[in-house]
């Protein structure tokens, strides 16, 4: 029924009975009410509290904007969620290359959304609707909160609400920070009584903002702009207050000159960004709350007879955690989920099992029960006052930290109770594995025990006939930039992989994914993993070439040519001439041109896609030029 899930049009509405809505969110992703899609996620939180709210997926920006009228104006403000993945990664490879679909539309089609979505439907909503408050959520205003690099117009731009124009960022997950709003919005507060939401981002007058001791004080954005090393001391900053428990205040000054970062106690006389704190972790409860909505499962009804590339991937899989402490150079995802493990109960997770296997073409197959690292659930630090005080970005890296506590018990604990039920006949783990926590010797022999029966258990019971791991580099020094262990331990693991196959009569296969072109790689370093790699025995298939998003320390490095960490210089491959020649040294097995081969994304949490032969009509940002893709031979 159209009442089941969150509706999407006026008639549906009226199907509710309702005249007004409390909220409207426009989302830049087809709508699947399914808990690994964001818009439905925080729709139906507000649901569940009570308010009344709508989501318009996908809206035509082009013409008379019937599409951001359609529903009229909400009584407390418009949400934007632009998609589960930065709008230009979802549409361009790392050249710059369509992609052959949106993962995230119906039937994968590309006009189903701008560039940018975040900016252009804010521009839209502010002009037909000025008084109305937009906040903006998901991954491309979370990780545009401040200034940042983008590769796709080569240019480093401000946080994303100077562009945009909107009122608030909600960064990271946003359940609790969108009900917080909601709120205090529903008890007649102005914007500018909602300054002290954790969680949030705004634009204050420099007059208005007070420093405290407390706060950490950024080059300005002006600054960044003339000065590449300013850019890279202001993201250290970030990234230390993005994984910390207890994070401090920042604040970006737009213009003026360099400022001191032991300003205190005064007035500025810029406009400011200024990046509240995070909320605590969510409790296991809290994170039950959300995962116990009454999502549907499927997309919504105006989506049948079409295929949501991105839905299909994991309708049979159920997501154990969010949080990854594993802080790789390359992703985001500890910039938006933060470092912390925050862990699903059993109860949980088995209801959802139970709701998926009713699924109407179930066939008894789990896809993944994973999460951003599949084997991190339950994972956390033994002595809880020594993290509050930690600032590190990761766990794993330069070593794995002696006060983390790496029990697999509780997930194998999953596995068991999910596969004890009659209707499921196998569950495959797809997320991402870290071996390096398989292989640690900890101090806990019940923890090494765990270990390696989990280790038994993924191989034999758990892989559909190829297990897919993440060494990315062989080159020790590249890994280190990348903060991933060394390839030796991948070797390590190989052993391992192999001399169980071989005890239990498998043939299954160990399949590495690698990156060519990180910051810090060059090409002797491409030419020694072609070689490790072919005395292995393997013709890589699963690879890609780096990928600068917003965000990331590999982006810093790129851009600035500076680690962030140390300040010293790092050599990056930049031209397309220098990139083609890293990534080659993947096929040295083909004859094939290189422009022709797969490319994919820079994240392991999104799908990879093929590249297109064609691309269309510009929809936003008119200097950004996509290379056309050249005919293969």
């Amino acid at each position: 029924m159209l009442t089941d899930f969150l509706p999407t049009t006026k008639k549906e509405c009226e199907l509710r009975g309702w005249t007004e809505l409390d909220v409207i969110l426009f989302s830049g992703d087809a709508y699947v009410d399914h808990p690994s899609f964001g818009a439905a996620v925080i729709g139906r939180t507000l649901e569940a509290a009570g308010y009344r709210v709508a989501i318009v997926p996908q809206p035509d920006w082009h013409g008379d904007y019937r599409d951001f009228k359609k529903l009229g104006r909400p009584r407390l403000f418009f949400g934007i969620s632009p998609g589960a993945m930065d709008s230009m990664v979802n549409k361009y490879t790392a050249n710059r290359r369509l992609r052959s679909e949106d993962a995230y539309s119906p039937d994968g089609r590309h006009d189903c959304r701008p560039e940018y979505p975040t900016i252009v439907y804010t521009k839209i909503l502010k002009q037909l609707f000025p008084d109305v408050p937009v906040i903006l959520g998901g991954i491309e205003a979370s990780l545009r909160r401040v200034t940042h690099y983008d590769y796709w117009s080569d240019s480093l731009r401000p946080c994303i609400l100077c562009e945009s124009g909107a009122d608030m960022i909600t960064y990271g997950m946003g359940e609790k920070v969108t009900l917080a709003i909601a709120q205090a919005l529903s008890e007649g507060k102005q914007l500018s009584e909602l300054r002290n939401i954790p969680q949030i981002v705004y634009i204050a007058p420099g007059n208005e903002l007070t420093i405290t001791p407390d706060d950490i004080v950024l080059h300005s954005h002006e600054q960044c702009l003339r000065d590449k090393r300013a850019q890279a001391e202001n993201f250290r900053h970030v990234e230390e207050e993005s994984n910390k428990y207890h994070a401090q205040r920042l604040i970006q000054p737009l213009q003026g000159d360099n400022y001191q970062l032991s300003i205190v106690n005064c007035q500025l006389s810029t406009p400011c960004v200024v990046i509240n704190p995070p909320y605590p972790p969510m409790t296991t409860a809290e994170i039950d709350a959300s995962f116990d909505l009454p999502y549907q499962r499927v997309p919504h009804p105006k989506y049948k007879g079409k295929r949501i590339p991105a839905y299909e991937m994991i309708k049979f899989s159920v997501n154990l955690h969010r949080g990854c402490f594993g802080g790789c150079a390359f992703c985001t995802i500890s910039a938006h989920q933060g470092k912390f493990i925050a862990c699903r109960s059993k109860e949980s997770i088995l209801r959802e099992v139970k709701q998926v296997v009713k699924l109407p073409d179930f066939k008894g197959y789990l896809s993944d029960l994973g999460g951003p690292s599949a084997n991190m659930y339950g994972m956390h630090g033994k002595n809880l006052k020594a993290c509050e005080v930690c600032k590190k970005p990761s766990c794993l890296h330069p070593r794995v930290c002696p006060n983390l506590m790496t029990d697999h018990s509780a997930l194998l604990d999953i596995y068991h109770a999910v596969d004890a039920l009659p209707e499921v006949k196998k569950s495959f783990i797809g997320s991402g594995v870290r071996y390096d926590l398989l292989l640690h010797h900890s101090d806990d022999e019940k923890s090494n025990e765990a270990a390696r029966q989990y280790t038994r258990e993924l191989i034999t019971r758990h892989v559909s006939g190829r297990l897919k791991v993440a060494p990315e580099h062989t080159s020790d020094t590249v890994l280190n930039y990348m903060r991933k262990p060394s390839f030796q331990l991948f070797y390590d693991f190989k052993r391992i992989f192999d001399r169980i196959n071989k005890e239990e009569g498998l043939r299954q296969q160990l399949i590495p994914y690698f990156i060519s072109s990180h910051p810090g790689c060059r090409e002797k370093d491409m030419a020694q993993l072609a070689d490790l790699t072919k005395k292995m025995g393997y013709k890589l298939e699963q690879v890609q070439d780096f990928t600068p998003t917003p965000m990331t320390t590999a982006t810093e490095m790129f851009y600035t040519g500076y680690d962030p960490y140390t300040l010293e210089p790092v050599f990056t491959a930049k031209t397309q001439k220098e990139k083609l020649a890293q990534r080659q040294y993947f096929f040295w097995y083909k004859d094939a041109p290189q422009s022709s081969r797969k490319e994919s994304h820079s994240h392991r949490e999104q799908p990879s896609r093929k590249d297109a032969s064609s691309h269309k009509k510009k929809s936003y940002n008119p200097n950004f030029q996509p290379k056309k893709k050249k005919k293969s031979i």
